[in-house]
């Protein structure tokens, strides 16, 4: 098993966090870089190199929004670097524009899903999903958010009516957030399960390890489409009680 474990998490994981929980963020720190930066690239470039068909899906109506995407990502985190950026763990990365979302798996720790509007729902039209929390790729691709989120508890058609709504009013250039906490019994980052088959959802119990996801929305300017990006940290539940009880 890959184990890839963040030292601190930027928020407070265990704070109650109802659907749809969400809150402002800002353009300076929609991408963060962690102490796991490293370890987590490199286990993105090895699955997109190994399961490019698990883990990368896009439409062709999602190759404008994919590389206005990326042209955004390189403003941010890379300081409009251009052809060729150059990775804080020092990897050379060569932007291919032809392939949008390939390049920002390279440049990113975030998982990035591209969703536009169709009819009167948002649909998934892209991504790259290094890091499934227990969902698979292929059975949420191009369909609906009510589609995508079924089979999920607490997402009833009110909760969808409010989603619906958030996302017909996220403005460009004011992203929002939000977080999740689940607990595993294990540390691997690529967790994908079929809907047929899902994860026993469990509490936090004896479990071993926390995992979050800071999720973040994003109007698009040009394209208008919706980018949902997924931060994915996992803590020891040992270095987690440390969080919660510092020592004197």
């Amino acid at each position: 098993m890959n184990i890839i474990l963040q030292e601190n998490i930027p928020y407070d994981p265990l704070v109650h966090n109802p659907l749809p929980g969400i809150k402002p963020a800002s353009m300076e720190d929609w991408l963060q870089r962690d102490d796991a930066f490293d370890a987590q690239m490199a286990y993105r470039s090895r699955l997109l190199a190994e399961r490019p068909g698990e883990v990368l899906a896009m439409d062709q109506m999602a190759l404008a929004p994919a590389q206005e995407l990326l042209e955004l990502v390189l403003e941010q985190a890379y300081n409009g670097q251009s052809e060729r950026v150059y990775r804080p763990d020092g990897l050379k990365i060569d932007v291919d524009r032809s392939r949008p979302l390939e390049t920002l798996c390279n440049l990113v720790q975030e998982d990035l899903c591209i969703l536009q509007k169709v009819e009167n729902e948002h649909v998934l039209t892209g991504a790259i999903l290094c890091f499934p929390a227990s969902w698979r790729l292929s059975e949420k691709f191009m369909r609906p958010l009510v589609a995508i989120h079924e089979r999920i508890a607490p997402y009833d058609s009110n909760v969808a009516r409010r989603v619906q709504r958030l996302f017909d009013g996220i403005q460009a250039d004011r992203p929002l957030w939000r977080f999740n906490a689940l607990w595993y019994d294990d540390a691997q980052l690529f967790q994908p399960s079929s809907i047929q088959n899902p994860r026993k959802v469990r509490d936090r119990g004896n479990a071993k390890y926390l995992r979050s996801e800071r999720q973040t929305l994003l109007r698009l300017p040009n394209s208008r489409a919706v980018v949902f990006s997924i931060h994915t940290y996992v803590l020891a539940v040992e270095r987690l009680l440390e969080m919660e009880n510092p020592a004197d």
